[in-house]
């Protein structure tokens, strides 16, 4: 099992790292279109529709619903993508997912008002469609496959932090409805993990303590990222999303902590403007 795990991560990690610095922008971002359309197939199956039409139908929807916020934010428009439009596509994707932070706090009574089919579905859009967008907006950056890069390494940074912690002395339990297994300490540690990230990074780029006002708020939301989905399962009565990953269930399993620090790291640097300086 562990060697089957470690082989698929290698791939991932080669398909990602191979499409973020070799493809052209344009490409990558079909690319995570199809990340986020297989997710949303998943999703499907996670709220409650078990039919492969209903899965298959449910995933056009999110590509059309991600075509019409493209549109929105001027996505292949001669004039590029305005900022104040992606201010709003973030900004609402944000306040989304503080309402989520009070659904997981307040699981299973929570699960009255978004526990039917439809009403997880939508929530699916709220967390998938952000999702393309911000990764999108951050590879048209300057430096942008290096921006999504760190953001990568931000959350893998707070989920091995919190794993060591939280095996070494973890005891009160962070969310035992939701995830029994995480633990406060755990969330501290990975939390510290971040902090000390930012720190060294804000040190080597002279950012004047910018960098810690980025990863913070990320850390912190790459958790929530991964608890919606674990409720999510929970109601459906699932451990995966799928197994369509050998050894990690499903695209939703490795993404989940992406969907909710994706849009809040892309709103930090349209609010910045901070660049990530050449190398």
């Amino acid at each position: 099992m562990l060697k089957q795990r470690i082989i698929t991560a290698v791939i991932l990690a080669i398909l990602l790292l191979g499409a973020l610095f070799f493809a052209p922008a344009q490409q990558f971002d079909m690319v995570i279109a199809l990340v986020v359309a297989i997710a949303a197939w998943e999703w499907a199956n996670m709220s409650g529709f078990k039919q492969q039409g209903q899965r298959v139908l449910y995933a056009l929807v999110t590509m059309a619903v991600v075509a019409g916020v493209a549109w929105f934010s001027g996505y292949g428009s001669d004039a590029g993508m305005s900022l104040e439009k992606l201010k709003t596509t973030f900004g609402v994707a944000c306040a989304w997912w503080a309402v989520a932070l009070l659904w997981v706090q307040s699981y299973p009574s929570s699960g009255l008002l978004w526990g039917r089919r439809w009403s997880t579905a939508i929530m699916g859009l709220l967390v998938l469609v952000p999702t393309w967008m911000a990764f999108v907006f951050l590879r048209s950056e300057p430096q942008g496959a290096w921006l999504i890069l760190l953001l990568v390494i931000i959350v893998a940074a707070a989920d091995i932090g919190a794993y060591f912690v939280g095996k070494a002395i973890g005891k009160r339990k962070l969310a035992v409805e939701v995830s029994p297994g995480k633990s406060w300490e755990g969330f501290w540690g990975g939390f510290a993990t971040c902090m000390l990230l930012a720190l060294g990074l804000n040190y080597w780029f002279d950012a004047g303590g910018v960098l810690l006002a980025i990863v913070a708020p990320v850390a912190l939301s790459s958790v929530l990222g991964d608890l919606l989905a674990s409720m999510v399962k929970r109601q459906r009565g699932i451990k995966d999303s799928s197994n369509l990953l050998p050894g990690h269930g499903g695209f939703m399993d490795r993404v989940d902590s992406l969907t909710a620090a994706a849009p809040v790291f892309a709103l930090a640097i349209v609010l910045s403007g901070w660049q990530l300086p050449a190398f």
